[in-house]
């Protein structure tokens, strides 16, 4: 593809290197040990502290050497989906990138433009001899996407700069000044089991199709595949009195993706099975017009028999509760902001369940900018599983980034762009978990901003970036460096 702007082809060429290297959260080992060999290799000074972290200093240009150094900050992993009928392995194969016109994807999986189109750009503007900039540290966390483990990680002293310039959001145009903050928790609710009825035999149900997404974008209102099974399933045993066994179950991949598939594996006498399927096409038939704008590819699928056998099966009445609880728990907005209008403020996603070691198990994801609030949504949920006789258990929450909209950075970013493109930028908070947060923690008076690149449907296979607006955002920080 042509590409006219003098940056972008080289960016999308580091990009797509970046894309050579394994970098699922919790590997990025080699991604790690492929950014201080690049560092070696043009003589760069790099570091590399315990959790993987990697921060390369870059000399200021002529006439800026004195000047105080700049952060360029990105996350090293990406998360790691595929569709169905992809045999990707993104333990060894490269992700490679698709041209469709204005836009980049990847073959069925997801690009990891999220966030490795970050680094391409830090990689350029280290390389470039024409770019006017003061010191840089590239700063490359690990782990973001799974628990901003890296972040947290950061000691005193790593990075040296006190402006930071995040490359981790997904509008061109728009300037992020503030993020929410969030928490995970696992639950679990106690099964029990019995030998599966004579003559019961198993059938596969499954919910897909849907689009899933980045569950910062909960505002989407795009189906979860959960909630759309459960409805199935109570559907079936509520509507048409069928009487099965739940067997298996399985949904959802990362904490903070809206599940995209969900599958069941029921037993139940096999003169049922017609009923079941009907009412499966008549549940079918009520959720796809909700969803009609949203998830056109939505579908709910039977299919006779299972992968694999089972001698034992959940009991009726714990069937029954766990299909209750499906119902119950929370997903999407929980309180929209009082004080910026039309900004989601707490919300909750359910991301993922399944039935294992004799347990029904399952994982939300909170976020809000406001402690109490993530508190009180995190606590709504827990009780709905107590009620039901199950314990919960919170992990990795992570602070907000309390906007400061009177910041030095922030005014200098505005008028730059502004002067550049005629136009002034969007000034906005996000609910998305950004790892400034945990930055300003780390290092109190830290001034940031966030910006990045056009990026569609991130943490999914069809995740894609719009090419033009690389070359935009490269412009902007080109001449954000020479007022900086």
């Amino acid at each position: 593809m042509n590409i006219e702007h003098r940056k972008t082809n080289e960016i999308v060429k580091w990009f797509e290197e970046i894309n050579k290297i394994p970098r699922c959260s919790k590997k990025e080992k080699q991604m790690g040990q492929w950014l201080m060999d690049w560092a070696k290799t043009y003589n760069f000074t790099a570091r590399q502290d315990n959790a993987g972290n990697v921060v390369i200093k870059v000399p200021g240009s002529p006439g800026y050497e004195n000047s105080a150094p700049v952060i360029i900050q990105g996350h090293q992993d990406m998360v790691c989906e595929k569709t169905l009928d992809s045999n990707h392995d993104f333990e060894k194969d490269p992700v490679r990138l698709v041209f469709d016109g204005e836009w980049l994807k990847a073959d069925k999986t997801t690009l990891g433009a999220d966030n490795g189109i970050a680094i391409a750009m830090g990689l350029a503007a280290a390389l470039d001899k024409e770019l006017k900039h003061p010191p840089l540290e590239l700063l490359f966390t690990v782990d973001e996407e799974t628990g901003l483990t890296g972040a947290f990680a950061l000691k005193p002293g790593f990075v040296q700069g006190s402006r930071l310039l995040n490359i981790d959001s997904e509008e061109e145009g728009v300037l992020t000044v503030g993020c929410a903050g969030g928490e995970k928790s696992n639950h679990s609710l106690s099964l029990d089991f019995e030998t599966v009825p004579a003559g019961f035999v198993p059938l596969t149900i499954e919910a897909g199709g849907m689009a899933g997404g980045h569950s910062a974008d909960i505002h989407h209102e795009k189906a979860n595949a959960l909630k759309v099974l459960g409805r199935t399933l109570h559907a079936i045993h509520e509507q048409g009195a069928v009487d099965f066994r739940l067997a298996h179950l399985e949904g959802g991949t990362v904490d903070n993706a809206v599940p995209r598939s969900a599958e069941a594996v029921i037993y139940l006498s096999p003169d049922r099975i017609k009923e079941v399927k009907d009412q499966v096409s008549r549940v079918e038939g009520i959720i796809k017009p909700e969803f009609k704008n949203t998830d056109p590819g939505l579908e709910l699928t039977v299919l006779e028999g299972s992968k694999e056998s089972c001698a034992k099966a959940v009991t009726l009445k714990t069937t029954e509760k766990i299909i209750q609880l499906i119902l119950a728990v929370p997903h999407g907005i929980y309180a929209m902001s009082t004080e910026v209008e039309h900004f989601v403020e707490t919300s909750n996603n359910f991301a993922s369940f399944s039935i294992e070691n004799k347990q029904f198990q399952f994982v939300t994801s909170q976020r809000s900018p406001i402690e109490s609030r993530l508190d009180d949504v995190g606590r709504h949920i827990a009780s709905i599983v107590q009620l039901a006789g199950g314990t919960s258990g919170h992990r990795g929450r992570y602070p907000g980034w309390q906007a400061n909209m009177e910041s030095l950075l922030l005014k200098q970013c505005v008028a730059v762009y502004e002067k550049l493109f005629g136009k002034k930028p969007v000034v906005e908070t996000t609910h998305g978990g950004l790892e400034c947060g945990v930055i300003g923690s780390k290092y109190p008076g830290m001034d940031m901003i966030s910006f990045g690149p056009t990026i569609k449907h991130p943490h999914t296979p069809e995740e894609m970036i719009h090419i033009g607006s690389i070359g935009k955002v490269w412009d902007f920080m080109e001449a954000l460096f020479r007022e900086l």
